[in-house]
């Protein structure tokens, strides 16, 4: 897959809202995402280019507003630290695009204790065929 490399192509691609979370960092407000709510079996995929990022059965509910994962599907994501606001986060993006699809706290549930925290925009769910 050819992944778009400058502002232009991305803006062709994607809506203005994903445009601003996955390439230029944004965040969504909370408790927007209709993904909060989805509860089907199936995968979650970066809406930048496609990549398996989240399956269904590492989501669970957080109760911070944006769709929660415990972990990632091998090799999906990379992180990078975050000193943005004044404070010191995991910044968690497309391992494919490298687009910006939240943070990672350790704070999550077993059996990693971790809570990726991921804009919904910048997320796309396919359910799992019958």
């Amino acid at each position: 897959m050819d992944i778009p490399k400058n502002d232009e192509e991305w803006r062709t691609k994607l809506t203005p809202e994903q445009f601003h979370v996955l390439r230029k960092h944004g965040t969504e407000r909370a408790g927007t995402s209709p993904l909060n709510s989805e509860h089907r079996a199936g995968i979650f995929r970066c809406a930048g280019c496609g990549t398996d990022l989240f399956g269904s059965d590492t989501k669970f509910d957080s109760g911070t507003g944006w769709p929660s994962f415990w972990a990632p599907k091998a090799d999906a994501v990379e992180t990078t630290t975050d000193r943005t606001l004044g404070m010191e986060r995991v910044e968690v993006h497309c391992a494919h695009c490298k687009g910006h699809l939240g943070h990672v706290f350790e704070d999550g549930p077993r059996p990693t204790g971790l809570r990726y925290c991921m804009n919904g925009v910048s997320l796309d769910f396919e359910p799992e065929k019958p």
